[in-house]
């Protein structure tokens, strides 16, 4: 009985849960300080009911669609060739985004722990960073999900050990009046980080696999994950905000040493290393299952592109943390989500449903857009 509770919901909402974790959720406490505790509040309740609504609209999608299929592939299923060709385009980018992103904050964790014992440059970090990921994307999703599982309660053990130590550091001001200069365009800042650390519709696909003759289990699943990895950013976001205040860095945890002991620091150091590096092993795999089911592209061919990319991206100088993951979270993954409304259409969706959520993730590309330009 307890076997199958692990097997048919348990490691699932590790798996999704933990796909969804990554580091964009690091950023948080620094969005939170520049634009105010009650408006990030605002966001978290709105984009969470938003992810919420279209997670469950993929889920139908993906039961009515065939197996081995990833996003492109439902595209191309329901939308035809060019559309296809065009999510195929913007899934490469916000793949190689995201993957960058793990690769930046999972060296720069690496980095800080290891680095006052050891010596050495960032680079070497990330070098053994990228080889351990590059290594394990080998793996299968199942293995995963299981790591997924201990990887998420270390950090669940990790943030908690961090509110023991620091709960004399937090402060209620830290909270409430976290920033005395707001200006205007922050109003929109939480927007794309939050939708990047919330999105886990690549991930549905994976779970539908993992749930053999129990698919009817899929949507409570993806739900309960997303709803508890949104309450988990907020306390998080509490948490950090009430300990470091207007000292608050952009990967969050990196700000703790000026308030904690270091070994405390290092332990949350690790554990988002972890997370990182399962989120990076996660998202590598799907991204490589999209180019070898959606392209027909060799399994090998397929590694190479998915794990050397963001390498070499990280060699050529990309390495603005909030910038990435507010474009990819605002704009691509807001294309992604008009997508998938288009599809839901074609399968007789309802226009009350579609025209408002189409309008909402619209609006927040054009912000994207014009953030990023200026």
């Amino acid at each position: 009985m307890l076997k199958n509770i692990f097997k048919d919901y348990i490691y699932p909402i590790s798996a999704f849960a933990g796909g969804m974790i990554g580091v964009g959720f690091l950023s948080l406490p620094y969005i939170a300080m520049q634009a105010g505790i009650w408006l990030m509040l605002l966001y978290f309740l709105v984009l969470t009911a938003l992810t919420i609504a279209i997670n469950l609209i993929f889920c139908d999608i993906s039961l009515k669609t065939p197996d081995f299929k990833r996003f492109p592939g439902f595209v191309g299923h329901y939308l035809g060739k060019w559309p296809q060709a065009f999510t195929m385009i913007l899934m490469i980018l916000g793949s190689f985004g995201v993957l960058l992103v793990y690769l930046l904050i999972g060296g720069e964790f690496l980095t800080s722990v290891f680095q006052p014992i050891f010596s050495g440059s960032n680079l070497i970090y990330v070098l053994i960073y990228f080889c351990a990921v590059s290594i394990i994307v080998y793996l299968d999703i199942k293995i995963i999900a299981r790591v997924e599982f201990w990887v998420i309660v270390l950090l669940f053990i990790s943030i908690f050990l961090v509110f023991i130590e620091g709960f004399s550091h937090i402060k209620l001001s830290n909270i409430f009046i976290p920033n005395s200069k707001f200006e205007i365009q922050n109003l929109f800042l939480p927007y794309g980080p939050l939708l990047f650390s919330l999105w886990g519709i690549g991930l549905i696909p994976e779970i539908e696999e993992m749930l053999i003759g129990k698919k009817k289990h899929l949507k409570k699943i993806v739900v309960i994950s997303t709803i508890a990895i949104s309450v988990f950013y907020f306390l998080f976001v509490l948490l950090i905000l009430g300990i470091t205040g207007i000292k608050t860095d952009q990967t969050g945890l990196t700000g703790l040493k000026d308030f904690l002991g270091g070994n405390m620091v290092s332990v949350s150091l690790l554990v988002g290393i972890m997370a990182t590096f399962t989120a990076f092993v996660t998202q590598g795999i799907v991204f490589k299952k999209v180019l070898m089911f959606d392209l027909g592209i060799k399994h090998w061919q397929a590694f190479v592109i998915t794990c050397f990319t963001p390498m070499i991206l990280f060699l050529l100088g990309l390495k603005s943390f909030v910038t990435l993951i507010s474009l990819t979270g605002g704009v691509l993954l807001g294309i992604d989500g008009i997508l998938i409304l288009l599809i839901y259409k074609k399968v007789g969706g309802k226009n009350i449903i579609i025209y408002p959520l189409s309008l909402v993730f619209l609006l927040g590309i054009i912000y994207e857009i014009i953030y990023f330009i200026k």
